[in-house]
């Protein structure tokens, strides 16, 4: 599944990445394309206000300063049809002295009008007698044309070899390019903000937007040659730079870019969910191993205990004694408490997280909840020749708080701190008032806990694993009843500690007036 996940994410960035080049592609293709035709154009356009100049003029009815026919005559006879076919094909080359149309520098140039006329004349090769030639021609055709294209050839070379002579501000206007460049980027919609300029052999000319700067490096400027002379070559170069270029790009692909990573991101996290999911359960799974095992051997010894008693019991010899008998009684109805205190604390987490337990509070004294749980494990601790000292130091212990499960909690702290103590348990209960709160602190020598068990104490059917030793009674059940029951009164509880020197749980409870 990883390597899918991945492999998924790469093919969508090969994906973007591709889009991103191609976009790029298009757009410089685009903008080259509208370069071109803004050359093209403003060189047509020239051409075609210089061609106009000369036909007014020849219009006009100037006369030409010098002729010239240049003539091919061609005889073919046919003697099967007694003709003979003269072809003429005659060129004639009026000369006129025109003024400058291109350079103020230049009086007057010579302008070239070429005339063709092809006629073709069948004369009959006998006389009425039969000797001799018609005189006139049997038929005639006769073809006057205009060599246009010649004419437009030698002016075109002509108007590019003085063109070059002009200025190029007086050959094109800003306002001219930024009209034609404006237009066909918008025909092939590129409609973002560009800069632009002619520069003449890597010169700045006075044809350029005010923003503009020549950088040949940059990918965000295109150029072509402008002004094209007579061998397709130029000094001139239109160029023309996109600031937002890569914003613009980005912006065609941003849609399915932003859709691929939400997708994708939705597809990690459901991915990362079903893997902690995954490991959750295994742990829960390994949890509850744990728990199943140390309930089982906590049940064990009860239960082994109630039947020896039992049997002994059972012995002639013991049960007329009555005080072994009750000695054995009392060991039974100890275990039996025992164990339904550990079905209890098992129900009462259940309810807990079901919201079915009924938890009624009222006014109460922590002094008197501390004192009390206390009682409760003196005797154990003094058995084992331990001490629990209290410094209730505290002014102020009203709580809002039930007294049976909140002195639950305390018995579970202290009974803790008498477990995880390897020697004598030596035990300190602090009470302190800090601003409009309580704070109960529990204070053992005991073993202590490393920071990852810290972080995870609270939780239920926690221990701390020490392989299949079970040195320590108990199935992780306490404290998650603790924290539960503090939450419920809109306490905190929280631990302190370090391996090997001891731990102090706190509690932090809001106080009542």
């Amino acid at each position: 599944m990883s390597l899918s996940l991945i492999g998924i994410i790469f093919v969508q960035a090969y994906f973007i990445s591709d889009s991103v080049k191609n976009e790029q592609e298009q757009f410089t293709f685009k903008v080259k394309k509208a370069l071109s035709y803004t050359s093209k154009a403003i060189q047509d356009n020239e051409y075609r206000e210089y061609v106009r100049e000369l036909q007014k003029f020849l219009a006009s009815g100037g006369s030409a300063d010098s002729t010239s026919i240049r003539e091919l005559t061609f005889y073919k006879p046919d003697e099967n049809s007694n003709e003979l076919i003269i072809y003429r094909n005659g060129i004639l080359e009026e000369n006129f002295k025109v003024p400058s149309f291109i350079d103020i520098s230049i009086d007057s140039v010579n302008i070239s009008r070429i005339t063709n006329r092809r006629k073709t004349e069948i004369y009959n090769t006998r006389d009425v007698d039969g000797s001799g030639i018609s005189i006139e021609p049997v038929r005639s055709f006769e073809e006057i044309t205009r060599l246009s294209k010649t004419e437009q050839a030698v002016f075109e070379t002509y108007y590019k070899e003085q063109a070059k002579r002009i200025p190029v501000h007086n050959r094109v206007s800003n306002e001219q390019l930024k009209k034609l460049l404006s237009k066909k980027l918008k025909e092939d919609d590129i409609d973002i903000d560009f800069e632009y300029a002619i520069y003449a052999n890597d010169l700045a000319t006075k044809i350029q937007s005010k923003k503009f700067e020549l950088d040949l490096n940059s990918t965000s400027t295109y150029g072509v040659p402008i002004f094209l002379d007579n061998n397709n070559e130029s000094d001139f170069s239109l160029y023309v730079d996109f600031p937002e270029r890569n914003k613009f790009i980005l912006s065609t692909v941003i849609g399915v870019t932003l859709l691929a990573i939400l997708f994708t991101v939705v597809i990690i996290l459901a991915f990362s969910s079903a893997i902690y999911q995954l490991i959750r359960q295994r742990q829960i799974s390994q949890i509850k191993t744990d728990f199943i095992n140390n309930m089982t051997h906590e049940f064990k010894t009860p239960i082994a205990t109630i039947n020896l008693a039992l049997d002994s019991i059972k012995n002639p010899k013991i049960i007329n004694d009555e005080d072994r008998v009750r000695r054995y009684l009392k060991m039974i109805k100890d275990e039996n408490k025992r164990m339904h205190a550990q079905v209890e604390n098992v129900l009462r987490i259940s309810k807990l997280e079901k919201n079915e337990l009924n938890i009624s509070k009222e006014r109460l004294k922590l002094h008197d909840l501390v004192e009390d749980a206390v009682s409760h494990i003196e005797l154990i601790v003094e058995d084992r020749n331990g001490y629990v000292k209290t410094h209730l130091n505290a002014l102020k212990s009203s709580v809002l708080a039930n007294e049976t499960h909140f002195t639950n909690v305390i018995v579970n702290m202290l009974d803790n701190a008498v477990k995880y103590s390897e020697g004598e348990p030596k035990i300190d209960v602090f009470t302190e008032n800090v601003g409009t709160n309580i704070i109960l602190k529990i204070q053992d020598q005991g073993n202590g806990m490393s920071k990852v068990v810290q972080k995870r104490i609270f939780e239920k059917f926690y221990r701390e694993h020490t392989g299949d030793i079970h040195n320590v009674k108990g199935h992780g059940l306490g404290l998650a009843y603790v924290k539960q029951i503090v939450d419920d009164h809109q306490g905190h509880v929280s631990v302190e500690s370090e391996k090997g020197k001891g731990s102090t749980f706190i509690i932090k409870l809001p106080l009542i007036s």
